[in-house]
């Protein structure tokens, strides 16, 4: 049986790779255009404008950040309503569930798309973009913590006199939110990359520097920016590790 497994796995390798034309001739003059440019990016460059580059990255923080936390609230009710536990009528957690689905199914660029057409090019697109589908994702995460958490201090504070919105909030939040900090965390340092490749379709930021000098062949420019970017990235993962850790050691 496994061994009927492994080639058949293997079988749909070999299609796929065949399908996509992926032979080895092709990899190879692809590997020599991108070894090309990479000398045309050496040494990095700023192009002179790095105070402009540093205000745009700024502005991609700022925007995965805005994002993240504007989920980060919107995504507490519409997880409650997800769980089990808390919502007992079932056609409102059905309801709240696919409603989550939905958000969370379409790609955070194809938002941004809507979003850019609706309000217009700029950052505010960019963090509806982001906020819309990290909704989704924190709800679900969220709803799911809610369900597998200890029941008993809810049972205690209803057993007290309390009400459903206080045993949720000191019953069972106290148990799931540092778990669901660090999904923030988290979602606000990939957020940080996803808003890069958003100011591709004009939701602003350091992405949209990078496409322009890209599109006019200035690679050591380009060089420079990714690396302001990875800085960015590295910093924002350094900081949510430590936020993380306190939480755990909490």
């Amino acid at each position: 049986m496994n061994r009927a497994i492994w080639l058949l796995g293997a079988a749909l390798l070999a299609l796929g790779l065949w399908r996509i034309d992926a032979s080895p001739q092709r990899l190879w003059d692809g590997l020599a255009k991108l070894g090309w440019l990479i000398s045309l990016m050496w040494p990095p460059s700023f192009g002179g404008v790095l105070p402009q580059l540093l205000q745009a990255l700024a502005e991609t923080v700022a925007m995965a950040f805005l994002g993240t936390l504007i989920a980060a609230v919107l995504a507490i009710p519409l997880a409650a309503c997800g769980a089990r536990n808390v919502a007992r009528f079932w056609p409102l957690r059905f309801a709240a569930r696919r409603f989550s689905d939905s958000l969370r199914g379409i790609d955070t660029l194809i938002w941004a798309l809507v979003f850019v057409s609706a309000v217009g090019m700029g950052p505010f697109a960019g963090i509806l973009a982001i906020a819309v589908p990290d909704i989704g994702v924190l709800a679900r995460t969220a709803s799911e913590s809610l369900e597998a958490a200890d029941r008993r201090p809810r049972e205690a504070i209803v057993a007290s006199g309390g009400g459903a919105l206080l045993s949720l909030r000191w019953g069972l939040m106290p148990q799931v939110l540092p778990e669901y900090v660090a999904q923030v965390l988290y979602l606000f340092e990939s957020n940080t990359r996803s808003a890069t490749i958003l100011g591709v379709v004009g939701a602003g930021g350091i992405g949209l520097a990078l496409t322009d000098r890209m599109r006019i062949n200035q690679w050591d420019e380009v060089a420079g920016i990714v690396l302001l970017i990875l800085v960015a990235v590295a910093a924002i993962d350094t900081l949510s590790r430590r936020i993380r850790m306190r939480l755990i050691r909490a």
